[in-house]
């Protein structure tokens, strides 16, 4: 299969290299989480050897770094359509309550996006050189300073500190929600028979009442 491998020398011929790696990449995490996709099975779907994917990128990690930042940016550009436009202050903060559920139900309904926030800081960064972790974090700065600037615009009582302190905390939320949400079979039928939520509602419930708390308590903090 990677017998006839000519590697690409021109500009060009490099990013369609690795734009079909990058495809191929997305193919298999429409099908698996990514822990369950190693470097050979993704070589294979490709049509290439381990070694010559790694002409085109640093590892494994790396590439599924890159189809973060695009499903992130992607992501982004969707709410910045679905968001209402900034309204008056509410009692009891139901409008924060209402942009938290629907960052909630946006995120819901991106569970690539998930998965890929969920792995980021605990498996994807753990195996990428220098350069690339420059370039990527500067990219996932770039993404969680966009989030906080969308959600300001809505909620004008938050400062600028407290927009990325929002923005950062999205991520981190969920980064531990989402594996908690979708557990193992035997762990949600173990949950099921304990009285617990149905798994498939309890990451959209838990991360709007999570998002919806934190917003309320930055502005009643002035933050």
């Amino acid at each position: 299969m990677s017998g006839g491998f000519q590697r690409a020398r021109r500009p060009e011929q490099i990013e369609a290299r690795r734009a079909a790696i990058l495809a191929a990449a997305r193919e298999l995490l429409a099908e698996r989480p990514v822990a369950e996709i190693s470097l050979r099975e993704l070589s294979c779907r490709v049509g290439l050897a381990k070694s010559n994917v790694l002409r085109y990128f640093d590892s494994r990690e790396a590439i599924f770094l890159e189809v973060l930042d695009v499903t992130w940016t992607d992501w982004l550009d969707d709410l910045e359509e679905t968001l209402a436009d900034p309204g008056p202050a509410e009692p009891g903060f139901a409008r924060e309550e209402r942009l938290a559920g629907t960052l909630a139900t946006s995120l819901a309904g991106r569970p690539l996006l998930c998965d890929l926030v969920s792995s980021m800081g605990s498996v994807l960064e753990r195996n990428i050189s220098l350069e690339f972790a420059r370039s990527f974090k500067r990219r996932a700065a770039a993404n969680t300073e966009r989030l906080g600037t969308l959600v300001r615009k809505r909620i004008p009582e938050l400062s600028a500190e407290g927009a990325a302190h929002f923005a950062s905390a999205v991520v981190v939320v969920v980064s531990g929600l989402w594996p908690y949400a979708n557990p193992t079979e035997a762990v949600a039928a173990a949950s099921a028979e304990l009285g617990g939520p149905p798994v498939d509602e309890l990451f959209t419930t838990a991360l709007a009442e999570g998002l919806a708390n934190l917003l309320a308590g930055l502005v009643a903090r002035g933050r």
